[in-house]
């Protein structure tokens, strides 16, 4: 589950909600051991996802860095080449 959270920090366009909120997501079902949560732990699991995608927005808000934010794009280039060499191209 966790390995599919991807770094959103530096980028342009900058991450945006719905990738926080799908990061806070996957690092809740990971740590909490729940796809999807029963009626009794429901509202539970919801409140740390929220509470875990405001952490994370907060501390995207607070980071410094004189790099120059990476390109989407290329990025996912670089990802797609990595992962042919991991497992071959079809």
């Amino acid at each position: 589950m966790c390995r599919n959270i991807k770094t959103l920090y530096n980028f342009d366009p900058p991450a945006t909600e719905d990738e926080i909120q799908a990061a806070a997501l996957q690092f809740v079902r990971k740590l909490s051991g729940y796809n999807s949560p029963s009626k009794a732990n429901e509202e539970a699991f919801h409140q740390a996802i929220d509470e875990v995608a405001q952490a994370a927005r907060k501390l995207m808000d607070t980071l410094v860095t004189n790099a120059e934010p990476r390109n989407r794009e290329v990025e996912l280039e670089r990802a797609r080449a990595r992962n042919a060499q991991r497992f071959g191209s079809n």
